[in-house]
């Protein structure tokens, strides 16, 4: 047992299923990780295995970082209060955060989530503007409490999901490949972001008492990994305020120089959000997001009379925490390291299409990729089965963990710690043709079968790969040695 195990596996298992909720899921449900370390970008679990951690968007700066654990260690044995105390921490990390957005972003309210930021934002804004209706993004996701769970499509949408609230409306997402607007349904130059913002602006005439806020994240992660059309975001931007309402960039998820090109996702797209939510990752790991807005916002905010509180939110740890992210992204070089392994991820991954044709479209940008697959090109069918797949291969047998999202589940998604490597890229696209080039060979089995295929063991040879080890494969129909599949690669 690892030093860093309390109890077993089994056990661990046991007493998840009678304390914890079922609705409180697990990645890798059928045979679940127990993880219980992390360093830079790998993740090991209880027998010591190394797993290249994909899918973490939360260790912002890697698992464990030195810098981010003695700042938090030192003010947890100083000082560890709420934030209704002045403290210099609070007022640094606000500062930081103010230098790093552009415009008039000047103010800044500490929360602990993005749930919390996301929802102190719908109240600025409709404190604001005297108003209650939301303009929200199809397949968006805002949190987990009631009030952004009213805006999250991602949510609401699902079988057995509260319906949408009559003060919520639902845009359709920018998406170009599978959207409402898809680019192969016009003529090259088509400004599909023009048509994607006339469905806003039709929502801002139709508005019973008028838009209090627009809200979209950046880029959409759990929509699929969705790149905006050049042009949509300002169209939208301009209506909105001409309509009397605000707007909101949720950088929950891809703020923080993800991008590599900029600090914040909403910054190449020419626009300046009247509010800006953060959170994720901020912390490294630790609870902590912001509300970053305007003076004029701000002070209709405190207007009303009533005081904001929030016991935890800015408190010192979380926010010498904070701090310490922010100076290591920028001492590191951390976006930059994004933008330039971004680079040579995205080409390299864009080139799986020429090989592989269950992979329909790639997209993204620094560290923040989406690889859709599907059963059709020329009809972009979705391959929700084989996505699936793709995710349970990549951990069984090349111990690298990615995840899928999007409508149809079909979007393997990768965001990394900011660390990531070119080697890592390496060994990332090595796994996935392995699994491509196994999935394009029995496809019909893949499309056929609900719940996956008998399995036998397979050797990985690769220099990249975890180590020669022995673990389950499905079997072909013709029960093929697939280890030939693998060394030819």
């Amino acid at each position: 047992m690892d030093a860093c195990e309390a109890m077993s596996k089994a056990d661990t298992i046991k007493l998840r299923n009678k304390h914890i909720g079922k609705s409180c899921q697990l990645f890798y449900r059928t045979d679940p990780l127990k993880i219980v370390r992390g360093q830079g970008q790998y993740m090991y679990d209880e027998q010591g295995a190394r797993y290249l951690d994909c899918i973490n968007n939360v260790a912002h700066v890697g698992h464990c970082h030195p810098k981010v654990v003695e700042a938090g260690t030192r003010q947890l044995a100083t000082l560890s209060t709420n934030n209704r105390f002045l403290h210099d921490e609070l007022v640094k990390c606000a500062q930081t955060l103010a230098e790093k957005m552009p415009g008039n972003l000047s103010v800044c309210y500490f929360v602990n989530s993005g749930s919390e930021a996301n929802d102190l934002a719908l109240r600025l804004a409709r404190q604001h503007t005297g108003r209650h209706e939301v303009i929200t993004l199809d397949h968006a996701y805002h949190g987990h409490v009631s009030a952004v769970m009213d805006i999250s499509p991602y949510k609401f949408n699902q079988p057995g999901g509260d319906p949408k609230p009559d003060f919520v409306h639902v845009a359709p997402c920018p998406d170009v490949y599978r959207g409402v607007y898809r680019d192969c349904d016009y003529p090259e130059g088509t400004d599909l972001g023009q048509l994607y913002a006339e469905e806003v602006q039709r929502i801002l005439e139709r508005s019973p008492t008028g838009v209090a806020a627009f809200i979209a994240e950046s880029l959409q992660s759990c929509g699929g990994q969705i790149i905006p059309p050049t042009g949509y975001f300002q169209k939208v931007y301009d209506a909105v305020r001409k309509a009397g309402g605000v707007t909101i960039a949720d950088e929950v998820q891809v703020g923080f120089g993800r991008i590599g090109t900029h600090y914040w996702a909403f910054e190449p797209h020419g626009i300046i959000p009247d509010i800006v939510t953060v959170a994720k990752p901020m912390g490294n790991g630790h609870p902590v997001g912001a509300v970053v807005t305007t003076p004029e916002i701000a002070e209709s905010f405190a207007s009303t009379g009533v005081c904001y509180f929030n016991t935890y939110g800015g408190n010192p740890v979380s926010c010498a925490i904070a701090n310490a992210v922010m100076r290591v992204i920028d001492e590191e070089h951390l976006q930059e390291n994004a933008l330039r392994v971004g680079r040579y991820l995205l080409e390299q991954s864009k080139a799986l299409a020429y090989e592989y044709q269950l992979v329909g479209d790639v997209r993204g940008t620094g560290l923040f990729v989406g690889i859709e697959l599907v059963t059709d090109r020329q009809r972009r069918v979705p391959a929700t089965r084989a996505a699936k797949a793709v995710v349970e291969r990549m951990k069984t047998v090349h111990r690298i963990l990615v995840s899928s999202d999007g409508p149809d589940d079909n979007v393997v998604k990768l965001k990394p710690p900011m660390v990531f490597t070119v080697e890592n890229a390496d060994e990332f696209l090595y796994g996935i043709r392995e699994c491509l080039a196994y999935l394009q060979q029995q496809q019909p089995v893949v499309n056929a079968t609900p719940e996956g295929v008998p399995t036998t063991p397979v050797r990985v040879t690769h220099s990249l790969a975890t180590g020669g080890i022995l673990q389950p494969s499905p079997i072909t129909r013709g029960q093929h040695d697939t280890s030939t599949l693998i060394k030819s690669i």
